[in-house]
């Protein structure tokens, strides 16, 4: 054992038993808040110190950012053999593995990765050619795209999602499986694969390949597996893969904190583990570091009443504190009003803008506060917007890359195209369709300008050529960075200029995007890179925009993972929380809603407070509509929270107060 950790003296003892588990599968029931990564990184660590090659440790993660915090706090406790542990996400799992070993299923390792939009853009092609254009009821690509990946994900053919997940599309079954054939035929046409296409073709290479199997189950002699209840069945079915030899899986999750369903996250995969493995271990985490007992006995007392729940209660380390309150209040105006007031308040008493949060179920509910806290003048941040890496402006740049990487792709071609002018969308495809009947699209057209009517148009493709040109050289293919800014330097920036309002910050964002190009050796790691952090979580994005003074207003399943000392949780009602079109689709979505409402209280550390609008106002009838409190506040008992009823007093003429709303 290294001598300069001293396990025992570090970790609390539920946490020493996971770090010292003997070899076996094993189950980590982990609570929040209740150190589940310290726990993590330490576990790698006590392998490592037992003389275990680092090369046979994998860490499967959901985030990359995950894997690189705990690798870089595992080499402060081990050394620089833990660069050596593998880990990441499963797409970038299988994103390494299948750069290596496609070609097993029929994938060149040239292959492109698309990202959300490209997908949907191909889809939308493939459309076209099945669906009347002319019928404005026809699924987009948009829609079919959470179709085929939901299929993906949860291992389902197409007909039985659109039966169990989207029955509103059950019309358009035919037309949408044919579709759904022709959009993988020309993504193996185009050499390229979409996100979920990762964990398809990498299970079927370990499913189908029993050699490599042997391989990869061989070499990865410990596998760990971080949120486990947000695995979708296909991403369990690999785990199992890939421990099929040495059964030494450790498995570590929140079954009460299970809350992407929609995303195609299985929950059942917490509740089978131990049929799959009924020789495996249970541990549990259940000292919480993050809240104080009062909120934590109310966020025990709740997911108690679950019908399917492994049993755990999380004890506190904090002092005891206020108890949470429950206020009722007349409506969402005075709701807001009155958080409003709180939050001047709480930051009159010390507490951090930054550190107060508004959570709700659904976005709709925000929007009163929203005006409030606008016309207060108090900074807020709603959590939503494009991501860095999904703007257009980078996105463009980056397709001049794909080209020379990979002259095949289509889609990159055709977006590039059409930046210029004279070239639209049938000039676009007449210039593939001369080119794309050549091996090699990208000679050929540094060789042939391809014929095109319009002057305008010819010129553009010579200005292209010389673009091209330039950042396909062998050193330009080997220092990604010079590439992007020789496609800003030569016409991109220009075309910025005439087409954004917000030029400045564009182009700092592509300064930005030059700069942290320098770290990859070549422009397919950072293709591939960039394809894989625009599907980051949204959790990892909040995590890198939280520092702003202001306050945080977002949905519950947007803050899981983050903590805030005081929170607020809107719309306690039923019909909103649990929400009553969850419940029409499939009853037991109250199960998930319930640990919706779990998450969303133990987001506090110091400060609670639930609210309950005893009415709605609907702005097309100017009606009340009288509202119940949610079940989830019915059945608490009644000692847990202080309640505060605030609707008596908040009298007002309801049609001048719609005026001065609507302004």
């Amino acid at each position: 054992m290294s001598p300069h950790i001293r396990y025992e003296e570090e970790l609390n003892p539920q946490q020493y038993a996971v770090v010292t588990a003997e070899d076996g599968p094993a189950l980590v029931i982990a609570g929040t808040g209740s150190g589940k990564t310290r726990a993590l990184t330490y576990r790698v660590a006590y392998l490592l110190d037992k003389g275990v090659d680092p090369r046979s440790i994998l860490l499967a993660t959901f985030t990359n950012k995950a894997a690189r915090e705990m690798l870089c706090r595992v080499e402060g406790l081990s050394g620089e053999k833990a660069r050596s542990v593998l880990g990441g996400t499963f797409h970038h799992i299988a994103h390494l593995i299948l750069r290596a070993r496609g070609y097993r299923v029929g994938i060149e390792r040239s292959f492109t990765i698309l990202d959300r939009e490209d997908a949907e853009s191909l889809i939308n092609q493939c459309i076209k050619e099945f669906m009347p254009s002319r019928d404005k009821r026809v699924p987009r690509g948009e829609v079919l795209a959470a179709v085929f990946s939901y299929g993906v994900n949860m291992m389902k053919n197409v007909e039985n999602v659109i039966e169990e997940r989207f029955p509103h599309l059950v019309e358009f079954t035919d037309e949408i499986k044919r579709v759904a054939t022709r959009y993988q035929s020309e993504k193996l046409k185009n050499n390229a694969l979409d996100f979920d296409d990762l964990l398809y073709y990498f299970f079927r290479l370990l499913k189908d390949c029993n050699d490599l199997r042997e391989v990869y189950s061989s070499r990865f002699r410990y596998v760990l597996v971080d949120e486990y209840q947000d695995t979708s069945r296909i991403q369990a079915e690999i785990v199992d893969l890939l421990s099929s030899l040495h059964r030494n899986i450790m498995v570590v999750g929140d079954d009460s904190q299970s809350i992407y369903s929609f995303r195609g996250a299985n929950p059942d995969n917490m509740f089978t583990f131990l049929e799959k493995y009924p020789e495996a271990s249970v541990y549990k985490l259940e000292i919480n570091y993050r809240s104080i007992p009062e909120i934590l006995e109310l966020a025990n007392a709740s997911i108690q009443c679950a019908r399917k729940v492994y049993p755990k209660r999380l004890t506190a380390v904090k002092p005891s504190g206020e108890l949470p309150e429950v206020v009722y209040v007349s409506d969402e105006f005075h709701e807001a009003r009155y958080i409003a007031d709180n939050i001047v308040e709480l930051e009159r008493d010390g507490v951090p803008i930054q550190e107060i949060a508004v959570l709700y179920r659904a976005h709709y509910q925000s929007m009163a506060l929203q005006m409030e806290l606008t016309r207060r003048g108090i900074p807020f941040e709603v959590r939503s917007g494009p991501r860095f890496f999904e703007q257009a402006h980078v996105k463009d740049v980056l397709a001049y890359l794909r080209i020379a990487c990979n002259p095949r792709d289509e889609l990159a071609w055709k977006r590039v195209l059409k930046l210029y002018p004279g070239i639209g969308s049938r000039t676009a495809d007449k210039v593939w369709s001369q080119i794309s009947e050549y091996p090699d699209p990208l000679a050929f057209f540094l060789n042939n300008i391809p014929t095109v009517k319009q002057r305008t148009g010819k010129r553009s493709l010579e200005h292209l050529l010389q673009v091209l040109k330039a950042i396909s050289t062998v050193e330009m293919k080997n220092n990604p960075s010079a590439a992007i800014a020789a496609v800003i330097n030569k016409g991109y920036d220009d075309y910025m200029k005439t087409h954004f309002v917000n030029y400045q910050a564009r182009k700092d964002d592509l300064n930005q995007l030059v700069e942290y190009a320098r770290s990859f050796p070549n422009m397919e790691q950072l293709l591939a890179e960039m394809a894989l952090v625009s599907h980051a979580s949204a959790d990892e994005l909040q995590e890198s925009e939280g520092a702003r003074e202001r306050v945080i207003l977002t949905t519950i399943h947007q803050a899981k993972g983050l903590e805030w000392d005081a929170v607020f949780i809107l719309g306690l009602n039923e019909g909103r929380f649990p929400s009553a079109r969850a419940l029409k689709e499939n009853p037991e979505n109250e199960e998930e809603e319930r640990r919706l409402f779990y998450v969303a209280v133990t987001r506090a550390r110091k400060i609670l407070k639930i609210f309950i609008p005893r009415a709605s106002v609907s702005r097309r009838d100017v009606d009340r509509l009288m509202l119940k409190p949610s079940r989830f506040i019915q059945e608490l008992p009644p000692h847990l929270y202080e309640e505060v009823d605030l609707s008596g007093v908040f009298i007002r003429n309801f049609e001048e107060e719609y005026d001065d709303w609507s302004g």
